[in-house]
């Protein structure tokens, strides 16, 4: 899977952007001065809620939407002056199915290697092989249209990886399906990785599915990166536990007096809530509590967890994200 050119070897930066941005009819930002550096072989996972620039994001770096301002490069080649070449280094999955129902899986996928100007026999070597990786191959001679929501989506992925892409760009991939089939095609996701050495960009509002399979996570608001680091340095960040409280009265200097304890190893306030990163949240409960009281904060709901990616979300964007 090198280029044709030697741009870009294994280990190198498989997309990078810089300044990139997207405004839609010259008002509405939907993506800003974004950056990416990606390196090969790598998950990176995009999480963000609906509206926040993900799918805007990756139809700029597969060349579908021309960016209004920046640049990137994919697979080593400029997405505006090389953008063939970007599109026949890549695999996409996009959340919306586009498959026809009165294909076949089999013939849906040798259509896709047909478009992409592969031999008869490479098409069908490479079909039997996917639709086994997928798990299609007893369905793969029935229409699409007999196919659950599971299956479409394996038939999906096995197309976006016909044509043997460098980097495989996948949409919520797993949008709308139920817990079993999720898990199914996490399994896939990684075990695609660890045998062929494929970068993955996948977009996913869902924090278990960036945790399970991302090396590297981006959480994106308002069009921008806003934090970005592996799973667990994203969650480390939070310190031990977090304290959530809930209450009435001055949060800004609760907030103040908290940050000056010695085992509070972060503190911020959104959305009515002050999350605290402490070492041991359930020996320092008292300390915060009387630190509201000495302040005259009235607590009416105080919680102790371990830090996750939701605490990470809400920390840096001020949302709550929870899976749905």
């Amino acid at each position: 899977m090198n280029h044709s050119d030697g741009t870009g070897q294994f280990g190198e930066l498989a997309i990078e952007a810089t300044g990139l941005g997207k405004t839609y009819d010259k008002e509405i930002l939907a993506v800003n001065d974004l950056g990416l550096a990606i390196e090969s072989g790598q998950i990176y996972a995009l999480l963000g809620p609906n509206g926040a620039g993900k799918t805007t994001t990756i139809s700029m770096l597969t060349t579908m939407i021309k960016p209004t301002e920046g640049t990137a490069r994919v697979a080593g080649f400029d997405i505006l002056r090389e953008d063939d070449k970007v599109r026949a280094s890549i695999g996409v999955t996009f959340q919306e199915t586009v498959l026809d129902n009165d294909l076949t899986g089999r013939q849906a996928l040798d259509f896709h290697g047909k478009l992409y100007g592969q031999s008869r026999s490479r098409r069908r070597e490479r079909s039997e092989q996917l639709l086994g990786l997928v798990e299609l191959g007893e369905a793969a001679d029935r229409r699409i249209s007999t196919y659950s929501g599971g299956m479409k989506r394996r038939l999906e992925l096995a197309r976006g990886l016909m044509t043997e892409p460098e980097i495989l760009f996948l949409d919520e991939p797993t949008l709308g399906l139920d817990p079993q089939n999720r898990t199914s095609i996490w399994d896939y996701i990684r075990d695609l990785k660890q045998r062929t050495g494929l970068t993955l960009l996948l977009t996913t509002h869902y924090m278990d599915e960036a945790k399970k399979l991302a090396d590297m996570v981006g959480i994106i608001d308002n069009g921008n990166i806003v934090a970005e680091g592996t799973p667990r340095q994203l969650i480390d960040q939070m310190g031990s536990d977090v304290i959530s409280i809930n209450g009435h009265g001055d949060r800004g200097q609760l907030l103040e007096k908290l940050q000056e304890l010695p085992f509070v190893e972060a503190a911020s306030s959104n959305n009515n809530i002050i999350q605290v990163g402490v070492d041991a949240g359930n020996r320092r409960l008292v300390d915060v509590i009387s630190a509201a009281a000495d302040i005259d904060f009235t607590i009416e709901d105080i919680s102790v967890a371990k830090p996750s990616l939701n605490d990470v979300f809400l920390k840096h964007t001020g949302r709550q994200l929870r899976d749905m």
